[in-house]
């Protein structure tokens, strides 16, 4: 999405070899009408494939799914980091490794949000080692629900987690896909919608 990778190259900040920082319109403070548009290519891309929730991981994930779950007119979810001590029963769980935050997680969702009948797109601000996106595709299959793909603004291709979700049989659509960052400037490769 060339609207995004502008953003990126004028907003971004590459931190180390890994790392980009785009905190002044995604992460931390939200630019809404760069997330409106980004929102109506995700949900174009899977507005004819039935879907009937839309789920993502606290907290820079809630965002974008949001306005994507507005945009397909379907309630959003979003896995918890930290139980909290209304989350009494029904609870599905997963494990989550961060590497940016170099910690494991459990995420959770109530049950009763999700069914058999659900067919659900998760959607997430970044893509490195899929970890994010395994871990709720666990909780969506415990639950019996039909994962019809995973939607990413940003993927770092040069890590694994676009492999390891395609190897799992889910579809992955990025909106904008960094090859490389090379001398502190990011290197875009051709992004999916």
């Amino acid at each position: 999405m060339k609207l995004l990778e502008e953003r990126i190259l004028k907003d971004g900040n590459v931190l180390g070899e890994n790392i980009l920082k785009v905190d002044s319109f995604l992460t931390h403070q939200v630019d809404y009408k760069l997330m409106k548009e980004m929102a109506k290519v995700l949900a174009d891309k899977y507005r004819s494939q039935g879907i009937t929730k839309v789920v993502t991981i606290e907290a820079s994930g809630i965002a974008p799914a949001a306005y994507v779950a507005e945009c397909l007119d379907v309630p959003m979810i979003f896995a918890k980091k930290h139980k909290n001590i209304t989350m009494t029963e029904g609870i599905l769980t997963a494990e989550v490794y961060s590497f940016t935050k170099q910690v494991t997680s459990t995420v959770s969702i109530a049950s009763k949000f999700l069914s058999a009948e659900d067919k659900v797109l998760i959607v997430d601000d970044f893509l490195a080692n899929g970890q994010a996106a395994k871990g709720l595709i666990d909780i969506i299959k415990q639950a019996g629900a039909q994962v019809v793909g995973v939607g990413i603004i940003i993927e770092k291709s040069f890590q694994d987690g676009r492999q390891l979700l395609i190897d799992s049989g889910v579809e992955v659509t990025s909106l904008a896909r960094i090859e490389k960052f090379e001398n502190g400037q990011v290197v875009f490769t051709q992004a999916d919608a």
